[in-house]
């Protein structure tokens, strides 16, 4: 049902094509938002604009690179010409390094700080002050249990997480007084392309499994139907927050 979300015909920003961002891309389009989806990667785009089209709704692409700040900037100035300035926002961008801290070089460090952690800044300020400008908005981050945990290999993209997480905190303070929200999920072990990999390798899949209350990995499916609720105005009056989408990983 379209009007229980209250989607209908908002203008949404997804930036973010893959497992995650894509997911919840065809969740809000399914809900009747104008969804504009963006990625570097025009495949990814294309495979989730068909799935939408199969799905009976529709999605609009823009293909950008979102390490610059004036990348993101132009990214949003082109979303409000496609479907107008953005009520709702979804961060779904990032990419994580497995090494152990000592070997990290400066590239791995610098290179997931700027998409993972700069570019939800560079964007949230972006589209913050079209949201403060409306007295509306709708603003999720895709965070992670790792900016709570303290996994191995994982420094520098637990160190975005985490960063996010206070980030989206601070700008939760400052907007709420205009009707914007800033909230993050922040989803466990997801069988994503993000993770597929790393889960195919030897018995890196049951050894994750057995870490979760659930046991077993989440689906895309369900990180999407969290960014929805909190994209919409049933979550009017919850802000700053980081919604676990874990199967109670961060209990154990």
């Amino acid at each position: 049902m379209h009007d229980w979300l209250a989607l209908t015909g908002r203008p949404a920003l997804v930036v973010g094509a893959g497992g995650l961002g894509g997911a919840s891309a065809l969740t809000l389009a399914a809900q009747g938002a104008r969804v504009v989806l963006a990625d570097v990667d025009e495949e990814k785009l294309d495979r989730i604009a068909r799935a939408a089209k199969d799905a009976g709704s529709g999605l609009r692409t823009v293909v950008c690179d979102v390490r610059t700040p004036e990348g993101c900037r132009a990214v949003v100035a082109e979303t409000t010409v496609l479907a107008g300035p953005p009520q709702v926002f979804l961060h779904a961008v990032g990419r994580n390094v497995r090494k152990p801290v000592l070997d990290l070089d400066d590239e791995d460090w610098v290179d997931t700080l700027t998409l993972n952690m700069s570019s939800a800044y560079w964007l949230g300020q972006a589209v913050g002050r079209l949201m403060v400008e409306q007295r509306y908005g709708r603003m999720v981050f895709v965070s992670s249990v790792s900016g709570l945990l303290a996994h191995p290999h994982h420094a520098p993209y637990a160190a975005t997480k985490g960063g996010m997480n206070q980030m989206l905190r601070v700008m939760a303070r400052e907007w709420a007084h205009c009707g914007v929200t800033v909230n993050a999920v922040a989803p466990g072990y997801i069988e994503t392309d993000l993770t597929k990999d790393y889960l195919d390798k030897g018995n890196n899949r049951e050894s994750l499994e057995s870490l979760v209350p659930a046991r077993r990995l989440g689906h895309p499916e369900e990180v999407a139907d969290a960014v929805a609720f909190l994209a919409s105005d049933r979550a009017g009056f919850i802000t700053g927050q980081i919604l676990y989408v874990d199967g109670g990983r961060v209990l154990v």
